[in-house]
This record gives C-alpha cells, sequence and structure tokens, in this order.
C-alpha cells in the first residue's frame, strides 16, 4: 500500500460525431473532467467524469480547491474511507450532480490504481460475474431522425449483433411516438428489442397516455418519463404500466436510488456511474437492485460501465454511444456483444498523445501535499 502524493486534473471538450437531440435537449458537448492520481511507490490511476454542455469547470474548481487537497496523504487503498470522508469533506454540496461528479473523477482513478496495483482488472475486482454482455444502440434513436432513419439504423445494428434500440420519444403528440415507434417494430419483428427514453418531458398523465402505446409493441422499458424527483408520480404510473419504469441517469446518490425503490416507483434501475459519485456507490445501487430483484442497466459511459455490468449478475445491458473514439482505443467488442477488458484497472487504452493535444486551455493543474 502506498499513500497518494500527486494528482493531476483538466478537462477535455468531446464534441459528438452525430446530431443527438431528446425531448428537452440537445447534446451539443460533452466536457470530460479527468483525474489522475500518483502514489509514493509511482503507481497511477486515471478517472473521469463529464457534464452534458456546460458545467465541467465548476466540478474542476471543487476538485482543485476541495477534494484533491484534502486526497493527499491518503492510503489509495482505502476506497471506502476516502469516498466516505470527501463526501462529508464538502457536505454542504451533497447530494447534487456537482460534487457527485467530482468525487466519481477521484473514485475511478482510486480504483484504476488498486487494479493496477493487484494486476486485476475491474469486473473481476468488483465481482467477477460474466466476460460480456449484450449491447443496445442509442446512437441511431435520437427524437429528431424520421421513422426511415430509425428503421435503417436499427436494421444496421441489428446486422452487427445487436440485441436491441432505444428510440427517443417525446413528440408533441401520442401519435408522432407511435408512427416512429411502430415503423422500427414492423421492420425488426417481435424478436427485437425495443427501449424508449422520454427523458424527463412528459406529466403523468402524458405519460399515461403512452402506456397502452408501449404496451401494445412490447416496449423493452419506459425511461424517465417523469422529472426525476416525482418519486410519487413515477410510483404511479409503475402501477398502471405492465412496461417497466426505467430512472436513474438523473439520480445522484444511493439513497435516491433507494427512496425509488422503496415506493415501487421503477422496474429497472440506470445508475450512472459519473452521476453517482463513482464505482464505489455504483456497486452499492447495484446490489441494492439485486436484492430487491432488479435488474441495472446503466446510463451512457459505456467504456467504463462495461467493466461494472461484467461485475455484477444483475445488468443484462449495456448502452451503445460511442464517445471516446477520439481519445482511447476503441471498447472491444464481438458483434453486438461488449467484452470485458482484461487490463489491470478501468481498462480504457487512452491515446496519450490525442488526450494532451485536446485539453480546454487553461484548465489543467497539479494539485501536491501541503
Amino acid at each position: 500500500m502506498a499513500v497518494i502524493e500527486r494528482a493531476e486534473a483538466f478537462l477535455v471538450d468531446l464534441v459528438p460525431k452525430v446530431k443527438r437531440t431528446d425531448a428537452i435537449q440537445s447534446f451539443k458537448s460533452q466536457e470530460t473532467i479527468f483525474v489522475t492520481l500518483t502514489d509514493a511507490e509511482g503507481a497511477t490511476g486515471r478517472g473521469y467524469s463529464y457534464t452534458i454542455g456546460d458545467g465541467g469547470p465548476s466540478v474542476l474548481a471543487l476538485l482543485r480547491h476541495t477534494l484533491l487537497p484534502a486526497l493527499m496523504g491518503r492510503e489509495g487503498a482505502m476506497i471506502e474511507a476516502i469516498w466516505r470522508d470527501l463526501l462529508f469533506t464538502s457536505h454542504a454540496t451533497a447530494v447534487g450532480p456537482i460534487m457527485s461528479l467530482a468525487l466519481a473523477a477521484i473514485d475511478t482513478a482510486l480504483w484504476d490504481l488498486r487494479g493496477k496495483r493487484t494486476g486485476l482488472p475491474l469486473h473481476v475486482l468488483a465481482g467477477g460475474a460474466k466476460p460480456r454482455v449484450p449491447m443496445y444502440s442509442t446512437e441511431g434513436g435520437w427524437l429528431h431522425l424520421e421513422p426511415a432513419a430509425l428503421v435503417e439504423d436499427a436494421l444496421a445494428m441489428r446486422a452487427q449483433g445487436f440485441l436491441g434500440s432505444k428510440i427517443k420519444i417525446g413528440k408533441p403528440t401520442v401519435a408522432g411516438d407511435a408512427a416512429r415507434l411502430t415503423a422500427v417494430r414492423t421492420a425488426l419483428g417481435p424478436d427485437y428489442e425495443i427501449m424508449t427514453d422520454a427523458n424527463q418531458s412528459m406529466t403523468g398523465p402524458e405519460a399515461a397516455r403512452r402506456l397502452p402505446l408501449l404496451e401494445s409493441l412490447n416496449i423493452g422499458w419506459f425511461e424517465e418519463p417523469l422529472p426525476a424527483d416525482d418519486i410519487a408520480g413515477h410510483a404511479r404510473l409503475a402501477r398502471q404500466s405492465r412496461v417497466p419504469i426505467a430512472v436513474g441517469e438523473s439520480l445522484y446518490s444511493p439513497g435516491q436510488f433507494a427512496d425509488y425503490i422503496a415506493a415501487g416507483a421503477c422496474g429497472i434501475v440506470q445508475a450512472d456511474v459519473a452521476r453517482v459519485g463513482g464505482i464505489t456507490p455504483w456497486l452499492k445501487v447495484a446490489h441494492m437492485a439485486e436484492a430487491h430483484n432488479l435488474a441495472i442497466c446503466p446510463h451512457f459511459l459505456m467504456e467504463l460501465h462495461v467493466s461494472l455490468v461484467c461485475a455484477v449478475p444483475n445488468a443484462p445491458w449495456l448502452e451503445y454511444i460511442p464517445q471516446l473514439d477520439e481519445i482511447a482505443a476503441p471498447m472491444a467488442r464481438e458483434g453486438g456483444y461488449a467484452l470485458a477488458p482484461e487490463a489491470p484497472g478501468i481498462g480504457i487504452d487512452w491515446d496519450e498523445a490525442a488526450l494532451q493535444a485536446r485539453i480546454s486551455e487553461g484548465s489543467q493543474f497539479e494539485v501536491r501535499p501541503a
């Protein structure tokens, strides 16, 4: 074991290669926050988190002025203790996205460091449930796309071995959503899984109006139909629906997931490792879901989540949205299955030259013990 004696952080702005729209926003950029930790024996670990659009500099500021200085001199192997202590270092800002995103960058770096020191890949280190996981594609299901384009993408994904696609919904009318979903179901047949995502855009009655449509088309899940803080509304909707209600990408602590599960307000848990505060709390949520006989199907960050869904037994899917191709080697795949990385740590093969070339001006800094 060895103490942490140096930290480096910076921001990289990643622009999507395709237009991404949903019912409430257009995904124009990903401000990606990186943290690299070095211990007293020279071992390193790198972690990252992200914001969609803006907010990255706020996460960096919390890291620079509060969290990383508090990390100096801590024993890097004591991940649980560090996570808890850092949370309470700035407890007035928790629970919330800025705190969770900052904690996640540190926590994933610590797990990467642990994996490299032990020689174990993350999916083994965190549980070792399976070597691969099927993927569904979201990249071809954005809300601005016409039905013909949705069908073309889904057929292409199935030809590659993918077993499902996610289609964004939230058109002004039920008929608008019906046209898109029916086109895909008709073209792909009954065995191809179709998920839907409303991105918190609906009222309870509008979401309920869509339930007969989703049930008739045998939709895999109805994701974020209502605002994320409306637990009671999701619970009412879940009682009405035979289609599982999926929530989690906009929740920021294990306690928030506990409230949803206790209320019977979700059938699919979608914890995002960055937004929930790192690998440490993500695993708590995954095991909480398992204890309640629920699946965990995480949001985004496929290059990191692939190891986590292969670490636990109740994660049947990985969401396919490529975002790191310009700064890292592509994630290993066999057709429509993602393979758990076998390299020690989180298993992402970073392109150091490409990463350094994309660092946002003025964002890079270093922290050492005082």
